[in-house]
Formats: structure tokens, C-alpha cells, sequence
């Protein structure tokens, strides 16, 4: 009789621990997206006219190539984005920051070829071979590149967490959001991004740090002899 109630107690509490932790699970999401939207929200722009003017413009990296090896239109239009920033004036330079993981992997090296090629003088492109992630990005804008302000490049949804985790570090950053893809090729990265909205407040109580800072750059000196891309510490550094 009581192996039998407590088998029945625990069935119930098992079901009650479950659907717990669905409803917290779901709760999380929905709060920190919310934190994240309206934290954000006027501090984004979509129009570049409306855009003020900023000294750098920081272009968050992604593959050049999607997985099934055809052309990223994240990658294109944050391209695009960048390029019409620059052209209109209101960035005077671009720290292009992207993952160098390693030697065949570049992201920061093929959006400056990009850039290059839609007209950007190279002499005003600077590359972060270190941005793994958008607080690394984000912590060496300002602790490598020593920039206070600045304007990030990317997607909305991208934007979004990048100004909020930027002005979470006392970073006066506002976003130029670049054109999204279409919903069939985006959904995935949608459910992506609301895990990594959570994220970005575990990050915060656990006091994660970028995985790699090295020395000071300064924006504007930076060269490559013969314009190859170099071994640099950071793509050793994963």
C-alpha cells in the first residue's frame, strides 16, 4: 500500500517537476526577448538617412557560404548594409569583427574583399580576427579598439542583442539594421536567437568574459603586406 502511494507521488511530482520546467523554460524566452526588443528599440535605425553619424561602424561576421555552399544573404546584405553606411557618410571607418577559428575560416578577412570590391577604401577598413561571439565583439570594440561609440552592423535580431549587451557594458552603441532573409531561410536562426537572448543574461550573472583580448589596435593602423591575410594570435588562440 505505501510502495503504491509513493509510486503514485512520485509520478505526479514527476509531472509537476516536467511541466515546471517547460513554463520556466518558455518563460525565459519570452522575458529576455521582450528585455532584449524594448531595451533596444530606439537605438535601431532602418533607414540610412536617419542614421547619425559615428567615427567606426562595427560589421558583425558571418560565413561567407551557407551550409549547403551557395552565398549567405545574411552575409551579403550586412555587406550591402555596411557598404551604404560608408558611401553616404556616416561611418568614417569599419572594424570588420568575425571568427578566424581557424586557418581556411575567416570571416573578417572575406567580408573585407566584400567591402573592398563594393568600393570601400581599404585604408578605412579595420579587421578583428576575435569576434567569436557578440560580447567578444562587442568587449574588444571597446577594449582593443578603444571605441566608446559606435554604429553595428548586422541583422535586426542581431542588432538587438549586440546594442543591448554592448550598452549593458557602458557602450554608447546604436544599430543599423541591415535586410533580413526571407522567413523560410530565417527560422531556425529566429529559434537560435531566443536561446541566445538567454544567454546573454546567464553570461551577465556568470561574468563570462570574451575568450580572447590581446594587445591594443588602433583603428586606421593596421596593415597587411601583400594583402593576404595574416597569421594573427587570435585564430590560434580557440
Amino acid at each position: 500500500m505505501i510502495a503504491r502511494m509513493w509510486h503514485v507521488l512520485s509520478a505526479r511530482w514527476f509531472r509537476w517537476g516536467l511541466l515546471g520546467t517547460v513554463a520556466l523554460t518558455l518563460f525565459s524566452l519570452w522575458w529576455c526577448d521582450r528585455q532584449v526588443r524594448q531595451r533596444t528599440s530606439a537605438f535601431l535605425y532602418d533607414r540610412v538617412e536617419a542614421v547619425p553619424h559615428e567615427h567606426v561602424g562595427v560589421v558583425l561576421g558571418t560565413s561567407q557560404r551557407s551550409r549547403g555552399g551557395g552565398p549567405n544573404q545574411y552575409f551579403a546584405n550586412r555587406m550591402e548594409a555596411a557598404a551604404a553606411l560608408y558611401h553616404a557618410g556616416k561611418v568614417d571607418h569599419l572594424l570588420l569583427s568575425g571568427d578566424n577559428r581557424y586557418l581556411n575560416y575567416n570571416e573578417p578577412w572575406a567580408m573585407r574583399k566584400a567591402l573592398i570590391a563594393a568600393g570601400v577604401d581599404s585604408s578605412h577598413i579595420t579587421l578583428d580576427f576575435a569576434g567569436f561571439r557578440t560580447l567578444d565583439s562587442m568587449v574588444r570594440a571597446k577594449e582593443v579598439f578603444g571605441q566608446q561609440r559606435f554604429i553595428v552592423i548586422s541583422q535586426r535580431f542581431h542588432n538587438e542583442r549586440a546594442v543591448f549587451i554592448a550598452r549593458g557594458l557602458g557602450i554608447d552603441a546604436l544599430g543599423y539594421n541591415a535586410r533580413d532573409v526571407g522567413t523560410a531561410h530565417g527560422l531556425s536562426t529566429m529559434f537560435r536567437e531566443r536561446l541566445a537572448r538567454v544567454k546573454v543574461y546567464i553570461d551577465a550573472l556568470l561574468g563570462v568574459q570574451p575568450h580572447f583580448l590581446g594587445e591594443p589596435v588602433v583603428i586606421g593602423e593596421q596593415h597587411f603586406p601583400g594583402d593576404h591575410p595574416p597569421l594573427v594570435p587570435e585564430a590560434q588562440a580557440r
